[in-house]
């Protein structure tokens, strides 16, 4: 039977201590270990509402296109500027401990990467790499936003002088797009897509098979500011209870995993993420 625990502030419940002590940890997260580093999450008790860009949209119709790198061409570098925030932190800590075998983020926003974490999978990608959907060619998000800059000469600062709200996926809230000129793979010409898998798109299998790999070598699964609403993250909570393995889940509000758990702890994630690795990291390795 789930324990359901609504944790004070800078605390962590008793029973998720005891459940993950001593035991190899995977950790699952999402938006909402982000938000205290200045990025909303998309289904917090507190977000609102928001329709992210489908693959769909983004390859069938230019006008979408056209308005998804117009914002993108702003959002990114909020995203590039953001920083780990103390639970970014205190995971990393965790990992350094030997607490924390490995880290499966939906997240594109690189922070637990920045944060000092090692063993990170970045299931949905990052933000800070494109790809060229004909000749599968990358290049770094800076590199083209130099060329989108070139084509579109003072239009992020123009935009940002009156300040922007940016989503989850560095997607920037402009209301006048009609204008923003697009540029193609100046190998091939192909069209050029964040590497981020979006709504509508599969994981690629071998990261899939990787993440699996990760849940089966654990002995336990702490989830963080994950809804569980997509099953690209359900699935991983569901391959680790199938196993008999204990979840702990911290998230503010319901998730969709919340009847697989051992113990759900609804509360924001940095302190509650702090005082779990307090709890968990021997003092000689805290840092």
């Amino acid at each position: 039977m789930v324990q359901l625990t609504t944790a004070p502030a800078g605390t962590v419940p008793e029973r998720a201590v005891e459940v993950l002590a001593d035991r190899r940890i995977v950790v699952l997260t999402g938006a909402g270990v982000s938000t205290d580093s200045g990025i909303p999450d998309y289904r917090g008790p507190d977000s609102p509402p928001r329709t992210p860009m489908t693959y769909q949209q983004f390859v069938g119709d230019p006008v979408f296109r056209q308005r998804y790198w117009a914002r993108n061409h702003v959002g990114w570098r909020r995203m590039d500027a953001a920083r780990p925030n103390p639970g970014h932190r205190m995971l990393a800590r965790l990992e350094r401990g030997g607490v924390v075998s490995g880290l499966i983020t939906q997240n594109v926003d690189l922070l637990h990467t920045k944060a000092g974490h090692r063993a990170v999978i970045d299931l949905h990608g990052s933000y800070a790499q494109v790809r060229c959907l004909s000749c599968q060619g990358l290049i770094s998000r800076m590199t083209l936003a130099e060329r989108l800059e070139d084509a579109n000469p003072g239009f992020a600062e123009l935009v940002t002088a009156t300040g922007i709200e940016v989503a989850p996926d560095a997607d920037a809230v402009v209301a006048d797009t009609a204008g923003f000129r697009m540029v193609d793979c100046d190998g091939c010409g192909g069209m050029l897509k964040p590497d981020i898998v979006y709504f509508g798109e599969n994981v690629p299998k071998d990261r899939v098979g990787e993440a699996f790999s990760m849940i089966d070598a654990a002995d336990a699964v702490l989830v963080a500011g994950s809804s569980l609403t997509v099953m690209s993250g359900l699935r991983f909570v569901r391959r680790a209870a199938k196993s008999g393995k204990p979840i702990v889940i911290v998230n503010r509000g319901r998730t969709r995993g919340d009847e697989l758990a051992t113990v759900r702890v609804d509360a924001g994630c940095s302190p509650t993420l702090a005082a779990l690795a307090d709890a968990l990291v021997p003092e000689t390795v805290r840092g």
